[in-house]
């Protein structure tokens, strides 16, 4: 009975964890750029200390797995036609560059826009990274953006290329952590390096979570909740009842 206790605590401690992922991730369904999050489990090794051997709660706990965390699904996303020639997606593995007041972060999100000085940058205002990270000046005229990043501006004087938008990536796509909605950072002393998507231009990412998938993943773990919940709820009854009766006695 006490290893399906303890068995019942860490499902039903998983679940709900796993519960706030899901639900995150449905409700960014249509979040451009948007990674979604999926759970990751561990097993539990309660070891003895100082050559005792290890207590029977340990013993009880050592057999059940919980929730390690979550990492990103860094899938390609579907990528839709926008029509606005700053608008960029990439195809493959690589992220934009912003600059912020906190630092760089990185993102999928590519719908970005000219600012009144001709800075590129995103819907925030944050400018947008060259592969040299610099901020990058677009001219006013007809733009194009080759599958390599090069920006090239038409003006009456002609055609040539002003700026190279950055792609990077990292050694260890694990170094990267969700930042709010399509936001990634990296821990200190990670560096970036440049990456070799196509830039795509006219054209956003969207979410690599679907509609579909994050309803039945969301309902799926829901049910395994409630069914963890019910589990504990009968071994708690019967560790109840079984003090009540043998406490008696003594």
């Amino acid at each position: 009975m006490d290893s399906g206790l303890y068995a019942a605590y860490t499902g039903l401690m998983a679940r709900t964890q796993a519960l706030d992922t899901a639900a995150n991730n449905l409700a960014n369904v249509g979040t451009n750029g948007f990674r979604s999050q999926r759970d990751y489990f561990k097993g539990i090794v309660a070891s003895s200390l100082d050559g005792v051997s290890p207590s029977q709660v340990s013993q009880s706990i050592n057999g059940f797995g919980v929730l390690g965390g979550n990492r990103l699904d860094l899938s390609q996303g579907h990528i839709t036609s926008t029509g606005n020639p700053l608008d960029v997606a990439l195809q493959g593995a690589g992220f934009f560059g912003l600059r912020t007041p906190h630092g760089t972060i990185y993102t999928r999100n590519g719908s970005f826009s000219r600012s009144s000085n001709g800075t590129l940058q995103n819907s925030q205002g944050e400018p947008v990274l060259d592969v040299n990270h610099q901020s990058i000046t677009v001219p006013t005229g007809a733009i194009r953006i080759a599958p390599d990043g090069s920006i090239s501006a038409t003006t009456p004087a002609g055609s040539a290329i002003v700026a190279k938008i950055g792609i990077f990536n990292f050694s260890d796509p694990h170094a990267l952590s969700a930042q709010g909605e399509d936001r990634l950072s990296v821990g200190s002393g990670v560096e970036a390096i440049l990456g070799n998507a196509t830039v795509l231009q006219g054209a956003v990412e969207d979410s690599n979570e679907d509609a579909v998938h994050g309803t039945m993943q969301l309902v799926l773990v829901q049910r395994q909740a409630e069914m963890m919940q019910k589990a504990l709820s009968v071994f708690s009854n019967d560790l109840d009842k079984t003090a009540s009766e043998e406490l008696s006695r003594v």
